[in-house]
């Protein structure tokens, strides 16, 4: 090690005297009720409990039903999916935080709950009658749609939080004050149009995100975490800074199963955090790294958490493109963390764990098949199955796997036979006519089969017998999970019918391309302001849906820009709000496990997370980043010019990871690190010249550290 390393190491690492094991699983509960408040729900214990429990797993089955056979109108659906979930918010939900009183729901939430639901269940109930009338709608329907608008509102206090509820509250207003409307004619558009709370937000949500969270659940009680964990360790763990490098590799992995960024970062943080100050990191780089890997998840494919969802539906593009698409950015999101993180290893000297001490490859492989449901998955969508049921076939999938990983030695294969009618089922069911073998009788069929194998292997396994509770956490889990995106979904909803219905949309447009004066660069920078503010502490589902009726026509509409690369624009500030200050909620539950401070520690996710702030810039200066051929080339011309975009993104990550770390091949210094920088944004613009001017800075700064390490070692 060099004197300068020698100093730096000196000057930075401070080995903090708290203890490494802050953030164990014993404290998960309670950071994530202090950050998460999607974690502050009642106590229910002993029959209530179980009761509750049920019937939250029944909604699930319902909901399995109602999108796979069910032949009711859209309406219909979306309203009985609300209605549910207002009544069970309010048996979870509590009035306040920290309501931790067993067993107890005061009369008022009971009546709320009551009253909440009705008018959902009254416009199911009348349907006909109420499309009939259209917009001269009776007093009772008005009444009813205040009363149901209202008591959702009061949901989304308790169970989002209240950023979102202030959004929505103000274009309400706007509806009111700004367009002078009537109560009836809001209320009608809002309460009873496709267009308001029952519009696109909870249509995706009613199918394809809630199945897609009853898979997410169960794909978590086969272990899989556990097995991203342990590949990353492998993969990872012996490098510089191993424990770190680990985490980014993690959280990447489970980030996208858990669909959460305060959820995976408390979860997998509890494991990852330790490990990295135990190593020598300071507590708010072990946690900024945690949450700004944690916040990415929900950008990875193949699932990219709900709004993903929701951005198939409005720009109108299959999800199987989506995930696609995805995949270069979410890329680069992540080498730019993965960087930083060596960086600033090698600049505190840190080395990895010993080899001994990490998993082996030759345990690990044999467990390839917990990675199974999450294939079906991808290749389900990826054949034209719809999204609906490529979630119920790969939950069906996760529950063999589960039984499969409890079982010990050739009990396994026994544990794996339902996976034969399962595989046939899948393979097979497009290649055949319905009313064939293997079209709706032969699917069925095949069902059949693989529920009377899970049966007869639950009888001859004690562990799956012991664990057939674990069946219902996961539909439970799943049910509690839609509550707080469906009231989010619910809300959004209610912004998006009063953007269609007052024109604001067209204002907005004209404000952002006014202020921006018709430049692009001003327009993504006011943009990007936008989607941070009005994310911080919202869900990133509803600030996605708020920025798509809002923001991503602005790009689209008055800037030009591609739609998809617009749209994708929003949803990664969207995102990164959780780890932008001063409410940067994954960041603050990092610093809760790592007993840092929580703003520094934001700071340092944000600093650390600097990819995710210029990516989206790349993208949508360069739209073949998200594989989108603008100008129509042809197939070769387009590959060529994708692997450059993607070279020359990769070198703009370098630089700017090392410029913002303060280590390239040596320290560097201030002017070196603002070069460094200067260089890596440089490379953002898809010009030749900024490219090349991009790139010869790096090397020359390369070049110049390395002839004075060289120095210092002949004077040294």
């Amino acid at each position: 090690m060099t004197d300068a390393e020698k100093k730096v190491l000196d000057e930075e690492v401070v080995v903090e005297s708290v203890d490494v094991e802050v953030g164990t699983m014993e404290d998960v509960d309670a950071i994530m009720k202090k950050f998460d408040r999607e974690s502050n729900t009642r106590v229910w214990e002993g029959t209530p409990k179980k009761i509750l429990r049920y019937v939250l797993a029944a909604f699930m089955l319902f909901m399995v039903y109602m999108n796979l056979w069910a032949t009711w109108s859209g309406q219909i659906r979306r309203c009985l999916f609300v209605g549910f979930v207002i009544l069970f918010t309010f048996f979870i939900y509590p009035v306040k935080k920290g309501n931790v009183k067993p067993n107890s729901m005061p009369w008022y939430d009971i009546l709320l709950a009551v009253a909440g639901c009705i008018p959902y269940f009254y416009y199911v109930a009348n349907f006909k009658r109420i499309v009939a009338m259209g917009i001269a709608i009776g007093q009772t329907e008005v009444i009813l749609g205040i009363i149901g608008t209202l008591v959702l509102a009061e949901c989304c206090r308790r169970a989002v939080g209240l950023p979102i509820l202030v959004v929505a509250g103000c274009f309400v207003l706007y509806a009111f004050i700004g367009r002078g409307m009537s109560l009836d004619l809001v209320v009608y558009n809002i309460f009873y149009t496709t267009n308001g709370i029952i519009g696109t937000p909870i249509s995706v949500c009613s199918t394809y995100i809630a199945l897609f969270l009853l898979f997410g659940a169960f794909l978590e009680a086969t272990g899989v975490a556990n097995f991203f964990i342990d590949c990353a360790n492998a993969l990872v763990g012996w490098a510089s800074g191993g424990p770190a490098k680990v985490a980014v590799v993690s959280s990447a992995l489970c980030g996208m199963v858990s669909g959460s960024s305060v959820g995976n970062t408390v979860t997998t943080g509890s494991v990852t955090i330790p490990m990295m100050k135990k190593t020598g990191y300071p507590g708010e780089f072990a946690g900024a790294v945690e949450a700004a890997s944690s916040t990415g998840g929900q950008i990875m494919p193949p699932i990219m958490g709900a709004a993903a969802f929701l951005m198939a539906e409005m720009v109108g593009v299959p999800y199987a493109k989506i995930i696609v698409r995805a995949i270069l950015p979410a890329f680069l999101y992540f080498l730019g963390i993965f960087l930083g993180v060596h960086f600033k290893a090698k600049k505190l000297g840190l080395k990895g764990l010993p080899r001994e001490e990490l998993p082996k490859w030759k345990l690990l492989l044999p467990q390839i098949y917990l990675i199974l449901p999450l294939v079906v998955l991808v290749y389900m969508i990826m054949i034209g199955f719809t999204m609906a049921t490529a979630a119920v076939y790969a939950t069906l999938y996760c529950v063999v796997v589960s039984m499969i990983s409890r079982e010990e030695g050739k009990k396994k294969l026994i544990m794996a036979v339902p996976l034969i009618p399962l595989l046939f089922m899948t393979l097979m069911s497009r290649s055949f006519q319905p009313g064939t073998f293997m079209g709706e009788n032969g699917s069925t069929l095949c069902l059949a089969i693989a529920f009377a194998l899970l049966v007869i292997n639950y009888a001859i396994s004690k562990p799956n017998v012991k664990s057939l509770p674990t069946i219902i956490d996961a539909f439970e889990n799943g049910g509690k999970n839609c509550l707080s995106v469906g009231i989010a979904c619910g809300m959004a909803g209610i912004i998006a019918g009063v953007v269609t219905m007052t024109g604001l949309g067209q204002v907005l447009i004209g404000a952002i391309v006014g202020l921006s004066n018709g430049h692009l660069i001003i327009a993504l920078v006011l943009t990007m302001l936008c989607c941070i503010v009005l994310g911080m502490g919202v869900p990133t589902t509803a600030n996605y849906i708020i920025m798509a009726t809002t923001c991503a026509p602005i790009l689209a509409s008055g800037m030009g820009l591609n739609l998809m690369a617009a749209h994708m624009f929003c949803f990664y500030f969207g995102i990164v709000a959780d780890i932008t200050p001063p409410v940067a909620l994954a960041a603050f539950a990092g610093s809760g496990i790592a007993g840092s401070n929580p703003m520094k520690t934001g700071f340092t996710a944000t600093r650390l997370g600097i990819a995710a702030y210029i990516v989206p810039y790349m993208f949508v200066l360069n739209p073949i980043l998200v594989l989108v051929n603008v100008n129509n080339l042809s197939t070769g011309i387009f590959v060529l010019m994708a692997i450059k975009a993607v070279v020359t993104a990769f070198i703009g990550m370098v630089g700017l990871a090392s410029g913002s770390s303060g280590f390239f091949k040596a320290p560097c210094n201030l002017l070196e690190r603002i070069v460094l920088i200067a260089s890596g944004l440089l490379l953002i613009d898809p010009g030749t010249l900024t490219d090349i001017a991009g790139i010869g800075i790096i090397l020359l700064i390369y070049f110049i550290q390395k002839a004075r390490e060289k120095r210092t070692a002949v004077t040294g």
